[in-house]
């Protein structure tokens, strides 16, 4: 059974930073791209990054690229998202995901976690 759980967010104020993890089970963390995405009730769900099962490359949508840091540990079968100079708009409850298929060829997620909540709030 795939499981991942997410955990880091919280409370923080415009300008703040945080650190999110995702704990991977159930499959062979290290075949699969990993990606972070957000969902708030004024945007739906929404991507922000991606990760190759190697991590030789990354990906950021627009609204985060040059704020967010996604990595990935997978001898731990850990997955990070590094947020930094929040702002309102990044409230969401943010959720690790595993892509839809192993190695490189991919076209989406499938499996995601039960999320962790980020609120950003002066």
């Amino acid at each position: 059974e795939v499981q991942l759980v997410e955990s880091g967010g919280g409370l923080v104020q415009p300008g703040g930073s945080l650190n999110l993890s995702c704990v991977a089970s159930g499959f062979t963390f290290s075949d699969y791209a990993m990606y972070w995405v957000r969902q708030s009730g004024a945007r739906g769900l929404e991507w922000i990054s991606t990760i190759e099962n190697d991590g030789s490359r990354t990906y950021y949508s627009e609204s985060v690229k040059g704020r967010f840091t996604i990595s990935r540990d997978n001898a731990q079968n850990t997955v990070s998202l590094q947020l930094n100079d929040l702002k309102t708009r990044d409230t969401a409850m943010y959720y690790c995901a595993r892509a839809d298929r192993p190695g490189g060829d991919y076209r989406g997620f499938a499996d995601r976690g039960q999320g962790t909540q980020v609120t950003v709030s002066s």
